[in-house]
């Protein structure tokens, strides 16, 4: 993805380095956990694949004491990437929105290294990239990227954080426009499977957000942008996640959707690149 010499978002706090301690969010803080992986991006799905990924190497480490540990040069310029990433999120976001009269707040980001303290409560890295709609934060420890192609077969590249970035800003929409809410609301009313229903809507809808996102920033794409983003999606399915981890598939069980549908809502998203088609929630009706 083209990146270099563009603007940096400000709303990016790094706490990569910093010694933290917590404990792992319970059901994906707040339909968030991703793990991308699940809140991947949420759910309970972030619950099967968190003892999996507790092993996780560390890139950054910090001492007992809990000095902070210098970032390298190359954990600096993946910290300018991420912040140029978010700053193509707020001016998108900002702008589509705008278009459709719909007021706007950017969100803030998060990035730390093992554990983190939010609004949703302590997180650990084995939680995957989350959005805490508590406090507005993406939360993201960046060695999860590294896990995702590594352990869950993704291609990797730039543009899969890029994916996994817009897919989190995708929840804050939600939040901004009250559908996440709506959606807890029910859930409190459904039994189980049902409520996992609900839960694959909200994720499909912020894939679906993540390729509109897409479509807007066509001019800093480059040739294998698109199938990166589809190979996380691939790797994050429930059913490839499942099968992987535990030689089944239990579509009951579901919380974010197969690896086909995230690929065809974020598909979706990107051939359209109107807000007003990502009506997930049309067949549970």
């Amino acid at each position: 993805m083209k990146w270099l010499g563009n603007r940096e978002s400000d709303n990016v706090e790094d706490r990569r380095g910093m010694s933290s301690r917590g404990k792992i969010v319970a059901g994906g803080g707040a339909l968030g956990i991703i793990i991308l992986l699940l809140n991947l991006f949420g759910g309970k799905t972030g619950q099967m694949i968190t003892p999996m990924l507790e092993q996780m190497n560390q890139q950054q480490t910090t001492t007992s004491s809990g000095e902070q540990k210098e970032l390298t040069p190359e954990e600096i310029q993946l910290g300018k990437f991420v912040k140029t990433v978010f700053a193509y999120n707020e001016d998108t976001w900002n702008k589509v929105l705008a278009e459709n009269n719909i007021e706007y707040r950017n969100p803030k980001m998060v990035l730390f290294t093992d554990a983190v303290e939010t609004a949703c409560g302590s997180a650990t890295a084995a939680s995957g990239p989350f959005y805490c709609p508590g406090d507005e934060k993406v939360y993201m420890d960046l060695n999860f990227f590294q896990e995702l192609k590594t352990r869950f077969g993704a291609k990797g590249g730039d543009f899969a954080i890029a994916y996994v970035i817009a897919h989190e800003v995708g929840h804050h929409i939600q939040h901004v426009l009250g559908t996440s809410g709506k959606v807890s609301q029910l859930q409190q009313r459904v039994d189980e499977v049902q409520g996992n229903k609900l839960s694959v809507a909200l994720e499909l809808q912020a894939d679906f957000y993540a390729g509109v996102w897409a479509r807007q920033n066509q001019q800093y794409l480059e040739a294998d942008d698109i199938d990166e983003a589809l190979s996380a999606a691939q790797a994050v399915g429930d059913d490839a996640i499942q099968s992987k981890m535990q030689g089944y598939v239990n579509p009951d069980s579901f919380t974010h959707g197969t690896s086909e549908q995230r690929k065809s809502w974020f598909m979706k998203g990107y051939k359209t690149g109107d807000i007003r088609q990502g009506d997930t929630f049309a067949e549970l009706k």
